[in-house]
């Protein structure tokens, strides 16, 4: 099987070491992966500052450069959403451009999602026993994707204790341009789930998007929690490493 990799801006320019992650997981698993060198942002933050026209230039050049790809993963449920839900929204009166990203939207997938669903593994050959964490359930990932099930099968699989924190899938605030339209509303939202997250006692937080734990990450470090944040994609593949010796 072979895939392409969409790694997303916020990995591409601020976390590598999850899209790293996300190949040598996918690696692991016997999937063949390519980068396509001309991938670009998937136009969400134009399309939720209101400039459709922009949006769509983007959407279709990223249209063009998965065109030919039997998959397409990414280690975010945010940037996933904007494929498959917003893409053919964009291209509704375009109809060759409207089959395009209906069928594109139809071969994109988060990554737990994809290792769950497509390749059917939740015992992926890692360890993580001993390791404490909750989940944090991205907005985009729960609600658009339906990124649930998935990504808590395969922690609990490597044999993390998962505990669940009260508020676990409320927003975290983050939201791209809502947090610097609104930056005092957003670090609200964000202490807000604290008390959530430290109650439970773990050691790591984690969660399918970057932006959620970059968000989560700022806000446990200003207030002196001794909670460490790492994406979903990292875990798993320190499992793998871990249980290979």
């Amino acid at each position: 099987m072979r895939v392409a990799l969409f790694a997303t801006c916020l990995a591409d320019q601020l976390f590598p070491e999850v899209a790293v992650a996300a190949v040598k997981l996918l690696r692991h698993l016997g999937v063949e992966v390519v980068f396509p060198a001309a991938q670009t942002c998937c136009g969400q933050p134009a399309y939720n500052a209101g400039y459709q026209l922009e949006a769509r230039e983007i959407a279709e050049h990223h249209l063009a450069v998965f065109r030919d790809c039997e998959y397409v993963v990414l280690p975010s449920g945010s940037c996933g959403a904007m494929v498959r839900s917003h893409y053919p929204e964009l291209f509704a009166e375009a109809p060759r451009l409207f089959a395009e990203a209906r069928d594109l939207a139809g071969r994109t997938f988060e990554l737990t999602t994809f290792v769950s669903e497509v390749l059917g593994r939740v015992d992926i050959g890692a360890d993580l026993s001993g390791l404490r964490v909750t989940y944090h359930d991205s907005c985009h990932a729960l609600r658009f994707m339906g990124v649930d099930e998935a990504p808590r099968a395969l922690l609990r699989s490597a044999g993390a204790e998962l505990v669940e924190a009260e508020g676990h899938d409320v927003c975290c605030g983050f939201g791209g341009l809502f947090s610097v339209k609104m930056p005092e509303i957003s670090a609200a939202m964000a202490r807000s789930k604290l008390g959530g997250i430290t109650a439970t006692g773990v050691g790591v937080l984690t969660s399918t998007d970057a932006g959620c734990l970059m968000q989560l990450a700022g806000t446990l470090r200003r207030q002196g929690a001794a909670v460490k944040v790492r994406h979903v994609a990292e875990l798993l593949w320190e499992g793998v490493e871990r249980a290979q010796g």
